[in-house]
């Protein structure tokens, strides 16, 4: 068994950048939305990317070949922060990618204001109603519920170590939409980009990719090309098939 691994762990793999993670059943594993942020994300060659919300940093870990910036991670819950610095040291990424275990809302604390060149943020998707049935597996809750982290906190913070023109870039669930060009605006942050994903051609969008950029113009926003994830025959489509494997 690889050291790096603890009690019930496995390592997976995103064979188109050939990359490895460490994973568990226990916590909440990375998904598609993940990597098709990293894909989507028009990060610099160079500078700082900051990964919000980062889990066991698949995101980061994905963006690493493309890029020769220095990405840091940034996540609240302890254990998955501690997998993520796992993968990290699993494919030999030290010099590039760091970890670190923060609530976004204290961002400040650990990154200086302006000086990021771009973010990704792979947030909680629903929003904090008292009532509401979640999870009993707390990783779960957290990673899939506002119970920490809302909307506003990310762009806020986003905000605030960003340089001018630096951008943002996230996953989220279309019904969250105006909720999300709202709180860009609030923030200084103007959408430029949006692709919505379909699980196929005739069903309605499940997942929506945003980017802003701060302080940028209210204008020329474009909506990308819509992205179908599988076929009639409930297999991964070419595009996403090379998003995955690097090859159709």
């Amino acid at each position: 068994m690889n050291e790096l691994l603890h009690e019930g762990e496995r390592i997976d793999q995103l064979v188109s950048q050939g990359v490895q993670i460490i994973q568990s059943p226990d916590v909440f594993s990375f998904s598609l939305d993940a990597v098709l942020l990293a894909h989507f994300a028009s990060i610099p060659k160079r500078g700082q990317i900051v990964d919000f919300c980062s889990g066991n940093g698949a995101v980061a870990l994905f963006m690493a070949p493309r890029t020769n910036a220095q990405i840091t991670g940034i996540e609240l819950q302890e254990r998955l922060a501690n997998m993520g610095k796992r993968s990290i040291l699993l494919n030999h990424f030290e010099e590039q990618l760091t970890m670190k275990q923060l609530d976004i809302k204290d961002i400040l604390t650990e990154i200086k204001s302006d000086s990021v060149d771009f973010i990704t943020c792979n947030p909680p998707y629903f929003k904090e109603q008292p009532n509401s049935k979640k999870n009993p597996n707390p990783y779960y809750a957290i990673a899939r519920h506002e119970i920490h982290l809302q909307l506003d906190d990310v762009f806020s913070s986003a905000s605030k170590i960003l340089k001018m023109n630096g951008k943002i870039a996230m996953v989220h669930r279309p019904d969250r939409l105006m909720d999300i060009i709202d709180s860009m605006r609030a923030h200084r942050i103007a959408p430029k980009r949006i692709q919505f994903i379909y699980p196929k051609e005739e069903k309605e969008a499940n997942t929506i990719l945003i980017e802003g950029i701060k302080d940028g113009k209210t204008d020329g926003l474009k909506i990308l090309p819509p992205l179908y994830v599988y076929g009639s025959d409930n297999t991964y489509l070419p595009a996403i098939k090379d998003i995955l494997h690097g090859t159709a």
